[in-house]
């Protein structure tokens, strides 16, 4: 079992930035692909951001998000962070880590997840 626990989201105006934190315990991450995915009020989860657990760290962006936002981890703090700039109220949502076995864009392709943590974009 892999336990999850979400950071670092808040109130932010717009063009602003947040760094989430997604600290894991319970096992190593190390062979765990890892995502965010984020939801709205009122809508479905929505894929964010997704990096490999290989050596290459491949990474994964939802179009909406690209060149905003900078999903990384480090192995040896057991913890991935989500890099969130240029925020718009749009990005208003609460904001879940997820860990799966592989790399992909699709939510339930996770088998672990947080709890959450709210992002709110607003003036």
């Amino acid at each position: 079992q892999v336990q999850l626990v979400e950071s670092g989201g808040g109130l932010v105006q717009p063009g602003g930035s947040l760094r989430l934190s997604c600290a894991a315990s319970g096992r190593t991450i190390s062979r765990y692909a890892m995502g965010w995915i984020r939801q709205a009020p009122g809508k479905e989860r929505e894929f964010v951001a997704a990096v490999s657990w290989i050596s290459d760290r491949t990474t994964y962006y939802a179009d909406s998000v690209k060149g905003r936002f900078t999903i990384s981890r480090d192995n040896a703090k057991n913890t991935v962070y989500l890099q969130m700039n240029s925020l718009s109220p749009e990005d208003t949502a609460v904001y879940y880590c997820a860990a799966g076995t592989i790399l992909t864009r699709s939510t339930g392709g996770y088998d672990y997840w947080g709890q959450g943590t709210q992002v709110t974009v607003s003036s």
